[in-house]
């Protein structure tokens, strides 16, 4: 009996989860508040049970990354008013917006391998893993775009105008920041290859897809968030995601005709 809840995934995705709970209470540089790391737990064991540890270990990437992203050149995007709140410590609102998609495919994924058909299961499965790096790509684009590109950016524009505006707009553009959200993108994917989870094709579908969700997302930011009070930055990154993931997908369908 303790072989079988040993072998659980779901069991092992608690532990495993569980025993970083205190290195990230304790740790002197919060990455995330109380809150934001009890929905980070909820969404380290549903990865870890339905993807492996393949599917944790990019997760945990595109944290630990877009976190350090998050605090390049804190001090100038602070006095400039434009720095992410609470020093960039990450809450629920946060976990979610950056990962609910990614969380929506890999337990589809998870259950067409328990419950679907075989012959369905081997066509989207692998697209639905796609999807999951995708999705982990485009935030991760998006994050390093934004912050590189308010750090660094020498000239921004509105992406719909192309007119110079200040740092930090909605809907701004650098060039800066348009490469390091492409860097960042490749790199994402790159280790998603590495460990098996996407083909080399893989991670130009996702380079690809992160592309054109970052920029839809700043069309979003530029053109209609500020008309609507409950459009906020976090579910705009859940829109940014999913368009994202959806790309993946369908370029992977493409691809096998």
């Amino acid at each position: 009996m303790l072989n079988q809840l040993m072998s659980n995934p779901w069991i092992i995705g608690i532990l495993i989860n569980s025993a970083l709970l205190a290195p990230a209470f304790l740790s002197p540089k919060k990455l995330l508040t109380p809150w934001g790391i009890a929905h980070a737990w909820a969404l380290g064991v549903t990865v870890w049970a339905t993807l492996g540890w393949r599917g944790y270990a990019v997760v945990m990437f595109y944290f630990l990354v877009g976190s350090a992203v998050t605090r390049i050149g804190m001090a100038e995007k602070e006095a400039a008013g434009i720095a992410e709140k609470r020093g960039g410590a990450r809450g629920p609102e946060n976990v979610w917006g950056s990962a609910a998609a990614g969380a929506f495919c890999a337990l589809v994924g998870w259950l067409l391998t328990q419950w679907g058909a075989a012959s369905v299961a081997a066509v989207w499965v692998p697209l639905l893993a796609l999807g999951y790096v995708a999705s982990f790509a485009t935030k991760l684009s998006d994050t390093s775009a934004s912050e590189v590109g308010k750090a660094y950016g020498k000239r921004t524009f509105l992406i719909t105008t192309l007119k110079p505006v200040p740092r930090g707009t909605e809907g701004a553009v650098s060039l800066e920041g348009t490469l390091a959200g492409v860097v960042a993108s490749v790199v994402i994917a790159s280790l998603a290859w590495a460990i098996g989870m996407v083909s080399g094709w893989g991670i130009g579908i996702c380079a690809i897809a992160a592309f054109v969700a970052t920029n839809i997302e700043s069309f979003i930011g530029a053109t209609v968030q500020e008309q609507f009070d409950w459009l906020t930055n976090e579910w705009v990154n859940v829109i940014n995601t999913v368009i994202g993931a959806g790309v993946a997908i369908a370029l992977g369908l493409l691809l096998r005709l």
